[in-house]
């Protein structure tokens, strides 16, 4: 009966730890309309493709769902590409990052933020910092505290992106939001910063580091997230005070090279007028 029980229990796991590498580069690719209260009707079906947490330069696939993601991108033509943090966790990765941004091709620019990994706060102690200078020779434009505005079809958007290491400063980011333009929008690795921004800081509020939990573990009053235990926001779209906040799940694995029960994925956010 023991040897039994143990060779069940050897089959389970190598079926869950087989599904679970798999499930790392199965990458969920959708488009997801966004309604915005007050988007001037000029900039209604603006799309952004969110893409984050890359964590490339580790022992895994994540380099493969990347490509699989800017290959989807370039399907259909995009406004702009935005990357919210933990792009590198080793510095061997840097070559894919360049590759990968500078393949990208939206009609108004990518832009990227810095997570935790890329600064080298984290508790991977194989972690190196990323070289602001690669992402930036790749084409992207790299917000740490700063802002950039775009003219699209005559109407100002504002690009915004917050440095990881504000630390309890989270609150300035609201400084950066231009009132003059016609649609905000703030980049910044860590969800929560909804908590510390004004009400209607920004319009839409994109933001990564979660993996949707990364490895979950299904219960009956929901699943329990093991990379992260607690968040107000987990994923996807939510209306907020401070904004319209996006979270994306990102498109590598951190740690261990296993997802389950939470696919990479790459969002093209189509934006709409709310009234």
């Amino acid at each position: 009966m023991i040897r039994r029980f143990a060779a069940a229990a050897g089959t389970t796991a190598a079926g869950v730890l087989g599904w679970s590498l798999f499930e790392s580069q199965w990458v969920e690719l959708r488009d997801l309309e966004v309604p915005l209260y007050g988007l001037p009707p000029e900039l209604d079906g603006l799309t952004v493709v969110h893409l984050s947490d890359f964590h490339l330069g580790t022992l895994s696939f994540n380099g493969r769902t990347l490509r699989k993601a800017v290959r989807w991108a370039n399907e259909s033509p995009c406004d702009f590409v935005v990357l919210t943090g933990d792009l590198l966790s080793r510095q061997r990765g840097e070559r894919e990052l360049r590759e990968a941004i500078s393949a990208l091709r939206p009609r108004h620019g990518v832009f990227a933020v810095l997570g935790n990994h890329d600064v080298d706060v984290t508790r991977d102690p194989f972690s190196t910092p990323t070289d602001a200078s690669v992402v930036k020779a790749s084409g992207a434009v790299l917000l740490e505290n700063d802002s950039v505005v775009r003219e699209v079809n005559g109407r100002s958007v504002q690009i915004a992106g917050g440095d990881p290491r504000l630390g309890e400063y989270w609150y300035q980011l609201a400084h950066l939001a231009d009132p003059a333009a016609d649609l905000r929008i703030l980049l910044f690795h860590f969800p929560d910063v909804v908590r510390y921004l004004p009400p209607r800081s920004f319009d839409l509020i994109l933001a990564g580091h979660l993996h949707g939990g990364q490895i979950c573990v299904p219960t009956p009053r929901g699943k329990v997230r093991l990379e992260h235990l607690r968040a107000p926001y987990w994923e996807g779209a939510h209306r907020t005070p401070a904004g319209m906040l996006h979270v994306s799940r990102g498109l590598g694995a951190s740690f261990v090279p296993f997802r389950f029960l939470a696919r990479p994925e790459a969002t093209r956010l189509v934006l709409r007028s709310a009234g």
